[in-house]
């Protein structure tokens, strides 16, 4: 039975939503607005790189490497505008009964010649006969890779990476495990927050962006992580019964 209580919570979390909807529209217009006399910038140093490139003028050499500068900088806000874009956007998931076993060989896969280059060892352990769950399969593998990139980033000079699936209340449960740096107890609190990084250039979206995807599907993500010993971040999707008894994920 729906109590005057539960009709109160849904309008203010309907007014949250059209609220939210409302500013990551405004934000996405105002990011393609930026990407436009950007890419004109950047064509525009690309021109001009190539007028100077055969010079051994000392004075076009200096004017070279600043245009490289500009380059740089250019090629580093498009990144940021590229993940706030994936950030912001608002698009209904498709979801359908999957595999999480599946969807983690999936990314693995992709990753593994990075992971090579890295000098990462990667370890799974897949539990059988897990119970199926609702994906939109390019989302939460967008997530994931988010996930596998930020560990291959912890860990710098190589490494191991634990990537685990197991059953766990009404639903499964994925860990990640690496033997990176670690992150202290503060960087903990602030790490899924949007633009907060420990990296120098990092945009601090990857992770946002993948917890928004995460709970999107009715999951959870949660970090534990210790200096100089490594992270895990512990993701939980609720099975189909669950989903069933409460309803899909919107």
């Amino acid at each position: 039975m729906t109590t005057s209580a539960d009709v109160a919570a849904n309008d203010v979390n309907q007014r949250l939503l059209d609220q939210y909807t409302e500013i990551a529209r405004l934000a996405g217009g105002l990011a393609h607005e930026i990407k436009n006399p950007l890419s004109t910038i950047r064509l525009n140093m690309e021109l001009l790189a190539e007028d100077f490139s055969d010079s051994d003028n000392p004075r076009d050499r200096r004017v070279l490497a600043k245009i490289h500068i500009v380059q740089r900088e250019c090629e580093r806000l498009q990144q940021l505008l590229d993940d706030f874009l994936n950030f912001a956007k608002l698009r209904p998931l498709d979801l359908e009964p999957s595999s999480l076993n599946q969807q983690v060989k999936r990314a693995l896969h992709f990753f593994a010649p990075k992971a090579r280059e890295a000098g990462i060892e990667v370890v799974d352990y897949l539990a059988s006969d897990l119970p199926s769950v609702m994906l939109d399969g390019e989302a939460f593998h967008g997530a994931l890779l988010n996930l596998l990139i930020n560990a291959e980033q912890a860990m710098p000079e190589g490494g191991q990476l634990v990537v685990r699936t197991s059953a766990a209340r009404d639903g499964v449960a994925l860990d990640l495990i690496d033997t990176g740096c670690g992150i202290d107890e503060r960087t903990c609190g602030q790490i899924f927050d949007a633009f907060f990084s420990t990296k120098r250039g990092g945009s601090g979206l990857g992770l946002p962006t993948a917890r928004k995807i995460i709970e999107a599907h009715g999951g959870t993500i949660s970090v534990q992580s210790e200096v100089g010993r490594g992270t895990q971040f512990t993701i939980w999707l609720p099975g189909l019964r669950r989903l069933a008894a409460n309803g899909r994920p919107r």
